[in-house]
């Protein structure tokens, strides 16, 4: 069977305000949390967000080092949540001028990535910069330019940063370093 999260700490429906308990509402299918006065199920629901692994003129690749948690003084590209109604190219555009303070184009859809029992489905483009500078923001200790050889795979903060790292630069021709992890 599938990991699947249902559990997100609800305990009050959120029609009438009965108290939820977890029901199999189909069969095969892992409990939900339903409203024993009303019926009401509860889809908890993933969360979606963009990221953008971002080239330079030099063929460089922008990273930030993350000042929250998780993942606090870890390495990451450029992203975040999408605002609910918000279009994902536009969410990825926002969060890499947000986090990096680079204009970028989205040259393409690199991959989706998704984890057993995670509640967070990434969305990551390949993209260029055209303008700004490369800076850190709240939410970075820093930032920096990395060429294909020398990024701090061991200081990477998610399995899906080193993972769309890893398939940028096999789809890019760059290759994949020795010393990047294998999933």
């Amino acid at each position: 069977m599938t990991s699947h999260v249902h559990e997100a700490g609800y305990r009050f429906c959120p029609q009438c305000g009965g108290r939820l308990a977890p029901q199999v509402v189909k069969q095969g299918e892992a409990p939900r949390p339903v409203c024993g006065a009303c019926g009401h199920i509860v889809y908890v629901d993933p969360k979606v967000a963009v990221g953008t692994i971002i080239r330079n003129g030099a063929g460089e690749i922008a990273l930030v080092r993350r000042s929250i948690e998780p993942g606090y003084g870890k390495w990451v590209f450029p992203g975040g949540f999408v605002d609910r109604g918000e279009e994902l190219h536009a969410a990825a555009l926002r969060e890499a001028l947000e986090e990096s303070n680079l204009r970028i184009r989205i040259d393409g859809l690199l991959d989706l990535y998704s984890y057993p029992g995670q509640t967070t489905i990434i969305i990551v483009y390949a993209a260029t910069a055209v303008g700004g500078a490369l800076r850190a923001d709240d939410e970075s200790l820093e930032a920096a330019w990395f060429g294909a050889d020398n990024l701090p795979w061991p200081e990477l903060a998610f399995r899906s940063t080193s993972d769309a790292l890893r398939d940028y630069l096999e789809a890019s021709g760059g290759g994949c370093p020795a010393s990047s992890p294998t999933a």
